[in-house]
C-alpha cells in the first residue's frame, strides 16, 4: 500500500505527534480511516482501481457534487504504536478550498464523548464539519493543509447508518468530470 498511497505510517506518526504537541491524547482511540486526495479525476479512477485490488468491498457515492470512495481493505494497515486502519477514503479533486493532495487526513473515533472532547479541546480545534445528520466531526487543520478529524462513529459505521453497506464493489454510474 506504501507504493500506492505513500508512507502512511510516517503520515500517521506526524499527525499523532502534532496532536501530542497540543496535548490531545488519542491513546485508546481507534482510527476510522485514512483519506487520500487526488489532483485529477483520472488519477482518482486509477488509484481506485489499484486500491480495490487490496479490498474486499467499496462504497462510492456522490458527495458535494463528486464521487467519493470508501475502500474496505482485506487486511488492516499497521500504523504503528498499536494503531491500525481498515478503511481508505479516496477523494477526487478539490471542490471548495485548498487541500493537501495525497494523504490528507486521518479520522479518529472518539465515541459518544466526542462533544465533550470538542469542548475540552476547543482552543486546539479549527472547527466542526456538518457532513450529515450522523456525521459531524471536529477537526484540526495544520499549516500544511492536512487534517485530523474526530468522529463519534467510524466512517464505516456512518456509511452503514446512512443505509449503505460494504457488500462488493459499488461505483457511481453516469458521472464524469467533464459534466461537472
Amino acid at each position: 500500500m506504501n507504493q500506492i498511497i505513500g508512507n502512511y505510517q510516517a503520515f500517521f506518526a506526524m499527525q499523532k505527534d502534532r496532536l501530542a504537541q497540543r496535548n490531545m491524547d488519542i491513546s485508546g482511540c481507534s482510527v476510522s480511516h485514512l483519506a487520500f486526495r487526488t489532483e485529477t479525476f483520472d488519477e482518482y479512477l486509477g488509484l481506485r482501481a489499484r486500491i480495490e485490488q487490496h479490498c474486499s468491498a467499496n462504497i462510492e457515492n456522490v458527495w458535494n457534487g463528486r464521487p467519493i470512495s470508501k475502500l474496505l481493505l482485506k487486511s488492516a494497515l499497521d500504523l504503528g504504536d498499536g494503531f491500525e486502519v481498515s478503511l481508505i477514503e479516496l477523494i477526487p479533486p478539490v471542490h471548495e478550498r485548498l487541500y493537501k493532495m495525497g494523504l490528507e487526513h486521518v479520522g479518529i473515533v472518539i465515541g459518544d464523548s466526542v462533544d465533550d472532547f470538542g469542548r475540552v479541546h476547543r482552543s486546539n480545534l479549527t472547527g466542526q464539519q456538518f457532513q450529515s445528520p450522523v456525521c459531524e466531526p471536529y477537526y484540526v487543520l495544520f499549516e500544511d493543509y492536512t487534517h485530523v478529524k474526530f468522529y463519534r462513529d467510524s466512517l464505516m459505521d456512518v456509511c452503514i447508518k446512512e443505509g449503505q453497506n460494504f457488500a462488493g464493489f459499488v461505483h457511481v454510474s453516469g458521472w464524469s468530470a467533464s459534466k461537472h
